[in-house]
C-alpha cells in the first residue's frame, strides 16, 4: 500500500479507502460484526489506514463497529464520516446541511465512533436549502473546536463546492479538501466538471460505485447466485461488463480488479482514491490484489473507448477546432498548456 495526500493538506491516506456500508446486517446484505472485523483487519495488515463512513450507513451500526475496530489504536487511522441523511424521517431538522443538523449528527458519530474527534467530516449530499456560508463557517467551527481535523463533501454540484471553497478562502475558514463522488467505467458523468474542479482546487478524490453494485464484475451476465444490489444490469453496463472479462482473462486475474484499477489508474484526470467495499474477507482480499498489478496503456485505451463520455456543452464546443482556430487563430498548436485537463473526447 502506498499512500497520498489527501488533497491541499499534509494529511497522508492509504492510496485506497476502505468503506464500511457492508458492517452490519441492518439492511439485508451487509456482513456480521465478525465478518466486519474481519473485513477491517485485512484492510489494516495490507497498510489500509484510510476508511470511510456515514452516520446512516445501516443505521448506525456502521459506525459502532468502527468505534470498536479502532478502539486500541485511534490515532493510527484516518477515519471519514458523514452527515446531512435524516435519522428521524418526521422531524424536519433531522436531514439537512444546516448547523442544528450538523451538530447533532457530529456528536452522534463521535459517540458511535467513542472518539474524541473525527480526521474528515463530509457534507453528504447538497439539500439545495441551507446558505453555503452557513455550512462553511460551521464546519469551520467544528475545526476550531478540535472535533474534526479536515473537511470534504460528498454528491455535490460542482459550482457549489467551488463557491464553498472560494469562500472558505476568502473568509480564512477551512475549505474543503477532499470530494468525493460515483466513478466508474459504466459511469463517467464527473468527468464533465466535478474532476477538473478537484483538480483545480487541488482536492482528493474519494470514488464510490467503482463495481456498479458489481455489475461490472460481469455477475449478471453470468447470471451467478447470491445477493444483488439491483434485479439486472442494463445493456450498456453488460456490455462493459464483457469487455472487463475479456481483460482479466487476458491478465489473468478477476474482472473486478480490473474495474477497480481503471478507476485508479485515471490519475491525470485528479487525485483519485478508490473506496472499496466488501461483504466477506474473501472478497476484499481480492480486491486488495488489485495493487499487484496495473493495466497497461493499451488496455486503459481499450476500456477508455468502449465507455467514453460525450461532454457536451460547453466542453466539446470550446475543445472544437473551429473555436480553437477562433481563439488562437493558427497558434493553437504551438502552445504548451500545462494546465490542460485530462478529459474525455
Amino acid at each position: 500500500m502506498r499512500y497520498k495526500l489527501l488533497g491541499r493538506s499534509g494529511l497522508r491516506v492509504s492510496e485506497l479507502c476502505l468503506g464500511t456500508m457492508t458492517f452490519g446486517e441492518d439492511w439485508g446484505w451487509g456482513a456480521s460484526k465478525e465478518e466486519s472485523r474481519a473485513i477491517f483487519d485485512g484492510f489494516a495488515n495490507a497498510g489500509g489506514n484510510f476508511v470511510d463512513s456515514a452516520s446512516n450507513y445501516t443505521d448506525g451500526s456502521a459506525e459502532r463497529f468502527l468505534g470498536e475496530f479502532i478502539a486500541t489504536d485511534r490515532d493510527h487511522f484516518v477515519v471519514a464520516t458523514k452527515y446531512s441523511l435524516t435519522t428521524r424521517k418526521d422531524d424536519p431538522n433531522f436531514g439537512g446541511n444546516h448547523r442544528k443538523n450538523m451538530v447533532r449528527s457530529l456528536e452522534l458519530s463521535l459517540k458511535r465512533l467513542k472518539a474524541d474527534y473525527l480526521d474528515l467530516y463530509y457534507l453528504h449530499m447538497w439539500d439545495d436549502m441551507t446558505p453555503v456560508e452557513e455550512v462553511m463557517r460551521a464546519l469551520d467551527d467544528l475545526v476550531r473546536a478540535g472535533k474534526v481535523l479536515y473537511v470534504g463533501i460528498s454528491d455535490t454540484p460542482a459550482w457549489v463546492v467551488s463557491q464553498a471553497n472560494t469562500l472558505a478562502d476568502l473568509r480564512g475558514w477551512s475549505r474543503f479538501v477532499a470530494l468525493q463522488v460515483p466513478y466508474s467505467l459504466a459511469d463517467r458523468a464527473v468527468e464533465r466538471d466535478l474532476l477538473p474542479m478537484a483538480r483545480a482546487l487541488d482536492m482528493a478524490v474519494m470514488t464510490w460505485g467503482i463495481l456498479e453494485g458489481g455489475e461490472l464484475t460481469g455477475k449478471y451476465n453470468r447470471n451467478e447466485p447470491g445477493p444483488k444490489r439491483s434485479s439486472q444490469a442494463d445493456e450498456r453496463t453488460m456490455a462493459l461488463a464483457d469487455r472487463v472479462m475479456a481483460v482479466a482473462v487476458a491478465i489473468g486475474c478477476k474482472p473486478a480488479q480490473v474495474a477497480i484499477n481503471w478507476v485508479r489508474q485515471q490519475q491525470a484526470r485528479g487525485l483519485i482514491i478508490p473506496i472499496i467495499g466488501a461483504r466477506t474477507a474473501a472478497q476484499l482480499h481480492e480486491n486488495l490484489a488489485c495493487l499487484d498489478f496495473e493495466l497497461t496503456p493499451a488496455q486503459l485505451q481499450d476500456l477508455d473507448e468502449v465507455s467514453r463520455l460525450k461532454l457536451g456543452f460547453p466542453h466539446d464546443f470550446l475543445a472544437s477546432d473551429h473555436v480553437h482556430n477562433l481563439i488562437f487563430g493558427e497558434t493553437w498548436a504551438r502552445i504548451d498548456n500545462h494546465r490542460a485537463q485530462s478529459r474525455s473526447q
